[in-house]
């Protein structure tokens, strides 16, 4: 999939300069970025979610 936008030119120099430093294209970069963030968000809110009703169990039980 192709998937084309606009950066503003401050972001878009970001992007430059880090793909520059790390030796790869501003394009591998931003879809490694965005691989990292639909691969890892979800991992991070289940984790956290879990964490919650574990603390909050007797509370869920009480209330129920």
């Amino acid at each position: 999939m192709n998937i084309s936008f606009d950066l503003p030119p401050t972001q878009r120099e970001k992007l430059r300069e880090a793909a520059d430093r790390l030796g790869i294209s501003a394009s591998e970069l931003a879809r490694a970025a965005i691989s990292d963030l639909l691969n890892t968000h979800d991992d991070d809110f289940l984790r956290a979610a879990e964490r919650v009703l574990a603390k909050n169990t007797e509370l869920y039980r009480r209330l129920a």
